[in-house]
């Protein structure tokens, strides 16, 4: 890919990102955002509105909610990466030498499997392809990567059924990093893809503590399948939160980090 081609799909992204946060956008806005041509906006905007991301508007965008959509893995891992940065920071500091650990698959489990170079005599369990090849570097974390089916153009593994359920039988994990799509009250954590829920039920079911790794974007949000309620995670790492989600959700019995406190109560 070219970095021009790069530079395109960098912008899409941040067009996204903006018009998720502002929930609708202008082509004025978006030109004096992004310093490009309304031309240039008005074909970005084409794009995202043929991959199903936003609803194109007289003169401008705005947000499509679809609980049942994920974005595919090479767009994720450029959203939002100073808070996936952070957080994984965090994260790293809930590992001690001698951890036996599940990685689920994200980009803020990849962020936190790029610092465990730092930790000693680690097993990792993970079943994203990524993950498995980036910690194949590092001697002191032994690896074991999930079969199961692959999700293309997700870099991962999907386990789940019977089959799945005999892969990890027997096992037992410390800790469960686990990423999310969507965390809310009422649904707990979740996810657009059922399998991939299921997934992830069978990971928390083998750990001995859950720890979810959710950038505060995340936060309030609802997808198609359920994985976790809130009784079922032990640690919530964030960005960002208000104050009064967290006094409820410290209540509730979870243990919450928020790797940016200054900004809370936004």
């Amino acid at each position: 890919m070219s970095d021009e081609t790069m530079f395109v799909e960098e912008r899409k992204v941040k067009i996204l990102e903006y018009i998720e946060e502002n929930k609708k956008a202008t082509v004025a806005q978006l030109c004096d955002n992004f310093k490009v041509s309304s031309a240039t906006i008005r074909n970005d905007l084409r794009d995202l509105e043929s991959s199903n991301l936003i609803l194109r508007t007289h003169g401008g965008a705005m947000l499509k909610t679809k609980t049942g959509f994920e974005l595919e893995s090479d767009h994720r891992q450029i959203q939002n990466l100073e808070a996936k940065r952070e957080i994984a920071q965090t994260a790293l500091g809930l590992i001690e030498d001698g951890d036996t650990i599940i990685l689920d698959t994200g980009t803020t489990t990849t962020e936190l499997s790029g610092l465990l170079n730092k930790k000693h005599n680690l097993t990792v369990v993970t079943n994203d392809l990524g993950i498995a090849l980036l910690l194949e570097e590092f001697d002191m974390v032994n690896v074991m990567l999930m079969g199961g089916i692959l999700r293309k153009h997700f870099h991962c593994t999907l386990t789940f059924g019977t089959t799945g359920k005999t892969m990890l039988s027997g096992l037992t994990v410390d800790k469960a990093f686990m990423g999310v799509n969507s965390f809310s009250f009422k649904k707990g954590a979740s996810t657009p893809d059922i399998n991939q829920a299921e997934t992830k039920k069978l990971m928390i079911s083998i750990a001995a503590t859950v720890i979810l790794l959710c950038d505060s974007s995340k936060l309030g949000q609802t997808s198609f399948a359920q994985f976790a309620t809130i009784e079922e995670i032990d640690t919530l790492v964030t960005n960002d939160m208000q104050e009064s989600d967290r006094k409820r959700l410290e209540e509730s019995g979870l243990q919450i980090f928020v790797t940016n406190p200054n900004a809370q109560g936004r």
